[in-house]
């Protein structure tokens, strides 16, 4: 299964293909690359899939190395990413080499930044290996790391020659990420695509991986690759619509920073600014109050959380909205839903109503 995103001289295509690391080399010679590849990972998804990945990128052809970074989101920092241009350097990638992320959102968030600014850009090719990379990370080019003062405050825009998806991978993907990763998947659903919130509903069970069927799984990995990718073919540099799939972030990477990354996964605080950003729609009169209660239901079947911890400083969070990537002229921007398959973007929501949904997710 292939889906486009299209971009003129700079489109490239999502496979979605079980048993695809084993066909890697043979997909990427496909398009043209060639010579030298440098494998970015973190040990656990290297011990893995490095060696099926490397044997196949060997096997077509490819001079393969290995950068090995350490696993967490508070490494996704600059002193990082020089540990990646040392191994460029070593390893004499040029031009035409190839960066391989073969992880999750911070993996390929770094590597991809490295792709950008070595040499002023080399070939990049995201192969992610958790749900959350899988149906968003890993698509669109936007690439980085974080700063002290917030999430994702140093990137670029880069686009990957090419998005392989594996479902099989998900099978080793611990319960949390998983979870994790449909946080994502359900914000699709809520902004864009009705009939994705509708056959998540349908499920008896979503919390793990192994409750989905093989069929139903690549149904939800294509319907989240189609609804990200049409919205990057329209909007590649946020000027616009894409910023609708920032829905459930601006609070939540408040909420990450503030906890330092420590306590909360990313799609764990997306879920919750999720519904703190439901529940300002619906003070606002945005959405009904069914709409929302649809979202908690599914977010609730999922088990990811509904409530932020009572120690979490509300204020700490108020004040990191504002060193968002989304605040214009001082003012927080939000993504809002006006029912299921439909939200919108302001700027006009009162900082006390935006204090009553913090408040909300501590006592509800």
């Amino acid at each position: 299964m292939s889906i486009t995103v299209s971009l003129n001289e700079r489109s490239y295509p999502i496979w979605i293909i079980r048993d695809g690391l084993q066909r890697a080399g043979e997909l990427l010679t496909g398009i043209g690359l060639i010579g030298k590849v440098l494998i970015v990972s973190n040990p656990v998804i290297f011990r893995h899939y490095g060696e099926a990945l490397s044997t196949a990128l060997k096997t077509a052809g490819f001079a393969v190395e290995s950068c090995i970074l350490p696993a967490g989101e508070r490494y996704k920092n600059l002193k990082t990413v020089e540990r990646i241009y040392a191994d460029c350097a070593q390893h004499r990638l040029e031009r035409r080499s190839t960066l391989i992320a073969l992880g999750g959102g911070v993996i390929g968030d770094m590597a991809g930044f490295a792709a950008a600014t070595w040499l002023r850009g080399i070939h990049f090719v995201q192969i992610p290996t958790s749900l959350l990379a899988m149906v968003d990370a890993s698509i669109g080019g936007k690439t980085g790391v974080n700063h002290p003062q917030g999430k994702n405050l140093i990137g670029a825009f880069y686009q990957p020659q090419a998005v392989l998806i594996d479902p099989n991978v998900l099978q080793t993907l611990p319960v949390r990420e998983y979870r994790s990763g449909m946080a994502e998947v359900i914000k699709y659903g809520v902004i864009w695509e009705p009939e994705l919130f509708t056959l998540l509903e349908s499920q008896p069970r979503l919390s793990e991986y192994r409750f989905l069927s093989p069929e139903i799984l690549t149904k939800i990995l294509y319907f989240s690759c189609q609804t990200k990718a049409t919205i990057v073919s329209q909007d590649e540099r946020e000027a616009g619509m894409r910023a609708l799939l920032n829905y459930g972030h601006t609070i939540g990477h408040g909420i990450e920073t503030v906890t330092s990354y420590r306590q909360y996964t990313h799609g764990e605080a997306v879920a919750l600014g999720m519904i703190a950003a439901g529940d300002i729609a619906v003070e606002m009169g945005w959405c009904s109050a069914n709409e929302q209660e649809r979202q908690k239901q599914l977010i609730r079947k999922v088990k990811l959380p509904t409530q932020l911890k009572p120690d979490i400083d509300l204020e700490a969070i108020k004040n990191a909205l504002y060193w968002d990537k989304k605040v214009e002229q001082g003012t927080v921007r939000f993504i809002l839903p006006q029912k299921i398959g439909q939200a919108a973007m302001t700027n006009q929501v009162p900082p006390a109503v935006i204090h009553h949904a913090l408040t909300q997710l501590i006592t509800q």
